[in-house]
């Protein structure tokens, strides 16, 4: 019984660790604050990365995450970036292009950090990731 309780604190450990190194992966190099409206209205605050290609900045995630959803039922959103904000129109963009040049981007931008999320979420090519190009308003 004692090995099976030591066998459950190890599986646990390693889940937390695990949790901790993706949080501290994720919170790594430049972090954009991007405020997004829920159903009721409300502001909801999300940490995400960010590049810049082609004069635009873009954020990217999977189309079940919540911040993306809401982005898709309203696009008006703030962005808070160097102690700047301002408001955005968040464009997704469905070309595979698109997704591939960000993804590559942000790759070379955060590095070991980028790999280690995506092995984590089970898309090692962030092939699932969805491009949102922030268009100032």
């Amino acid at each position: 019984m004692k090995i099976v309780v030591i066998g459950f604190g190890v599986v646990v450990g390693l889940f937390v660790l695990l949790g901790l190194a993706q949080l501290g992966a994720s919170e790594s190099g430049e972090v954009l604050v991007l405020e997004t409206l829920d159903a009721e209205g409300q502001p909801q605050e999300t940490r995400i990365w960010v590049v810049d290609d082609g004069g635009a900045s873009w954020v990217r995630g999977g189309e079940d995450s919540g911040w993306v959803q809401r982005v898709l039922q309203n696009p008006e959103v703030q962005a808070t970036r160097h102690d700047e904000q301002g408001p955005f129109r968040a464009v997704p963009v469905r070309d595979p292009a698109a997704r591939d040049r960000v993804n590559t981007l942000m790759r070379e931008k955060y590095g070991f950090a980028d790999s280690f999320i995506a092995m984590s979420l089970g898309d090692t090519e962030r092939a699932g990731a969805l491009p949102i190009r922030l268009d100032p308003r």
